[in-house]
């Protein structure tokens, strides 16, 4: 399959020279580029997840977070439609707006003109209302226990157009590298998973030891 990510050099500058056609601004090629970047780095399935290291290790809390959201967030009706089941603009669970920051080379996601929100701050006002195995790692003290969020995309209709992981690299800034969209496939596999399954399933595969037995056949 192909991918953006280990695209060789003329397939990238192919893509440069395709996104300044079409836009015809050669200005923004590189934020065009980021936009494609992100948008090639699509989770499907449980193996890219557990391979990306998201919510790992202790005591950061996003794959708790994540499958909250895709349990007890959205529905997905009959269309295949995110449907989040509350308002998200009234606060709820510390969903607020997310803004890319426009002077920040790190700008995690397309800055395409929809509403954003993030949740996943368990400082923000209304966190406190998170599910307890969300919060149960949280401290000031521990640096790493809130440094992931989901993002998401809510389009006119009240349909979530994209969902997203991500982490903060610093208190203000996100890791564009470490940003990835999560499928709506990947969302259903993870609703039909008990939670202790879920994590299982993220835990690092162990190494067989190694066998420094030995004989001698006479």
């Amino acid at each position: 399959m192909f991918s953006l990510e280990t695209a060789s050099g003329e397939v990238w500058r192919l893509l440069q020279l395709v996104y300044a056609q079409a836009t015809g601004d050669s200005g923004e090629i590189c934020i065009g580029l980021s936009w494609i970047s992100i948008m090639g780095m699509t989770l499907n399935e449980l193996a890219q997840l557990k391979d990306k290291g998201f919510g790992k290790p202790y005591p950061r809390h996003g794959l708790n977070l994540l499958y909250w959201f895709a349990n007890e967030c959205i529905d997905i009706d009959t269309f295949g439609r995110l449907v989040p089941k509350f308002n998200l603009t009234h606060g709820v669970y510390g969903f607020h707006r997310f803004h890319n920051r426009i002077d920040d080379e790190e700008t995690p996601l397309p800055n395409q003109n929809i509403p954003k929100y993030e949740v996943g701050n368990l400082s923000a006002p209304g966190a406190d209302k998170l599910p307890w195995y969300v919060r149960e790692n949280y401290s000031r003290d521990l640096q790493n226990s809130n440094m992931d969020r989901i993002i998401v995309c809510l389009n006119d209709s009240g349909y979530l157009e994209r969902v997203y992981i991500a982490e903060h690299t610093t208190q203000t800034n996100f890791s564009r590298s470490r940003t990835y969209r999560v499928s709506q496939g990947l969302l259903k596999i993870i609703r039909n998973l008990q939670r202790e399954d879920f994590l299982k399933k993220m835990k690092p595969t162990e190494s067989p030891p190694e066998n420094n037995s030995w004989c001698i056949i006479l």
